[in-house]
């Protein structure tokens, strides 16, 4: 009798055990599902988050840019707005001078070079050439 018991005993462990599995498993499965469905509704959520701050990074960047050229522009305009700069534009771009002034124009020593009467002709194209040699060659009798 001592064996039957320790069979039965080891069936029943074997029976408990695979109960046990079975449990687990559902339950395993069960969490695999649950969190399967929480990563799935979060995945959209997550990529639409990134998108949007990597369009604020872009932004930021871009408004930096922009202050800064509106700087350039405000300095700029100070300088317009200043006469001795507008009258250092004339001088040095328009070669302006005021009326009680003698302006004086440095022109180089070298004499210009006289342009050509009448521009050369552009040489035939390729075709063209091609094109009179096969009628010259279909003109001329055969030897």
């Amino acid at each position: 009798m001592p064996p039957t018991k320790s069979k039965s005993a080891a069936q029943a462990a074997a029976l408990a055990a695979a109960a046990r599995q079975t449990r687990l498993t559902g339950r395993a499965a069960l969490l695999a599902v649950v969190i399967c469905a929480i990563a799935l509704s979060l995945a959209y959520p997550v990529r639409e988050y990134i998108g949007q701050r990597q369009q604020i990074d872009q932004l930021l960047a871009q408004k930096q840019t922009m202050s800064a050229q509106v700087k350039a522009l405000q300095a700029q305009s100070k300088k317009l707005n200043t006469r001795q700069y507008i009258e250092q534009q004339a001088e040095d771009q328009l070669h302006m001078c005021f009326p009680d002034e003698q302006c004086y124009q440095v022109v180089s020593g070298m004499p210009n070079v006289a342009e050509p009467a009448a521009p050369k002709a552009p040489p035939d194209p390729w075709y063209s050439k091609l094109w009179t040699s096969v009628q010259k060659a279909d003109k001329e009798p055969a030897k």
